[in-house]
């Protein structure tokens, strides 16, 4: 867990704590696993909770006191509502009811980033939706769809008529380069460029966190 802002789609830009939960039901997170994934671009560690902040929590009365505790507290006024984003690996393997009933009992709006292969409970407030090779989805209606771009088996018209607000794409990364050099992104950042200029439906967004270097 950790408080930083929002760097990509709709919401950049916007204070939040990340919640990041642990395993994918895409890929175990195993580089010696990675070719054999269905995402095999993941730039995320999903392996165990010993993460920034990390930990287990024995229940939600737990894990939603430690994201309390990490909004600022001279922000406890009103002027903003405290904002959390529960992202993974996948979690719609571990998100439940209870758990965001509990975040809006602490006066949090609550979105979730998910591959969209599971059912989300109700009343998540802001879902984006990240679609990944021909994973079937159970989610077609989201705020956003981000979709790492270009995939061979997920390509952005296959998505155009989902029920969504927003629509980016977001360059592909070479996962194991951690430079600002990445060549890789620095050809597909061009392709997505074109593609949006070509398809105004489709918006660019960038990973302004890492060009910040920022959490």
């Amino acid at each position: 867990m950790f408080y930083s802002l929002q760097g990509e789609g709709a919401r950049a830009g916007r204070a939040a704590v990340f919640c990041r939960f642990s395993k994918c039901n895409l890929w175990n997170g195993r580089e010696d696993s990675r070719a054999d994934a269905i995402c095999d671009f993941c730039d995320t560690d999903i392996v165990g909770t010993d993460g920034q902040n990390g930990g287990t929590f024995a229940n939600e009365e737990e894990l939603s006191k430690a994201i309390y505790e990490m909004w600022p507290s001279a922000d406890q006024n009103g002027r903003s509502e405290p904002y959390v984003i529960f992202t993974g690996g996948e979690p719609l393997l571990q998100l439940d009811k209870a758990l965001i009933d509990k975040m809006h009992s602490l006066g949090f709006e609550v979105a979730i980033e998910t591959n969209g292969t599971l059912e989300a409970p109700e009343g998540i407030d802001w879902i984006c939706i990240s679609p990944k090779a021909d994973a079937t989805l159970k989610l077609t209606r989201a705020n956003e769809l981000k979709l790492v771009f270009p995939q061979e088996l997920a390509k952005p018209e296959q998505f155009e008529a989902f029920d969504c607000e927003y629509f980016f794409l977001s360059p592909k990364a070479n996962p194991l380069e951690q430079s600002k050099q990445d060549s890789v992104k620095q050809f597909n950042t061009q392709l997505a460029l074109d593609y949006c200029l070509a398809n105004p439906q489709w918006r660019l967004t960038l990973q302004t966190h890492k060009i910040l270097n920022i959490d």
